[in-house]
């Protein structure tokens, strides 16, 4: 049976099979399942207690999917007003609060304004914008020396990568490509 439009399933760990509402109408496209279920079968090593950052965050389903297969905190950051609600609606219904915050404002600003630091990040911005290469140049200071970030770019057009960052894993689903990389200052081994 298909899901609704506007309704996403977390696909594993505690809340598993949990449905969250996101904002469809304006556009917003959760990262397909079984591309998280890859995603998190790459991060499962490191996930549980570990402090997540889920940027650009849309539905907010890899933050959730996070929380839910162990992450000790995730820091959601969206600026659409209604998907940041509908994300704080999700944290509530799962009781997760304690462990979650929902930053409304813009990505890049926030990553020049933190002192927080993520051992996972999940960038995710908007296709056909500029925003995944300013990401990546202001990502490294809120980094842990054990990290590891997810990207998403359309197929076909792989981003460039900074000084310092290492593809991981590399796939392809319909028309999208997705990794998972690693940063290590220049002249560092990656972790």
């Amino acid at each position: 049976m298909k899901r609704p439009l506007g309704r996403l399933r977390i696909i594993g760990g505690e809340f598993r099979s949990r449905l969250i509402d996101f904002d469809a109408d304006a556009g917003v496209r959760p990262t397909p399942d079984r591309v998280r279920q890859t995603v998190f079968d790459w991060l499962n090593p490191m996930i549980d207690g570990s402090a997540v950052l889920d940027l650009f965050a849309g539905s907010g389903a890899l933050g959730l999917e996070a929380l839910s297969r162990g992450a000790a905190q995730a820091s959601f950051v969206e600026t659409g007003a209604r998907q940041a609600d509908d994300i704080r609606a999700a944290i509530g219904k799962l009781g997760v609060a304690t462990r979650a915050e929902v930053l409304r404002g813009d990505g890049i600003s926030f990553l020049r304004g933190t002192a927080s630091r993520y051992e996972i990040v999940f960038v995710d911005p908007p296709y056909d914008s500029p925003l995944l290469a300013a990401t990546l140049a202001s990502l490294p200071p809120v980094l842990k020396a054990l990290n590891r970030i997810y990207l998403e770019w359309p197929k076909g057009q792989p981003p460039q990568l900074p000084a310092g960052y290492t593809v991981l894993k590399e796939k392809a689903a319909g028309q999208v490509s997705y990794g998972l990389i690693t940063y290590a200052p220049p002249g560092d081994l990656p972790p």
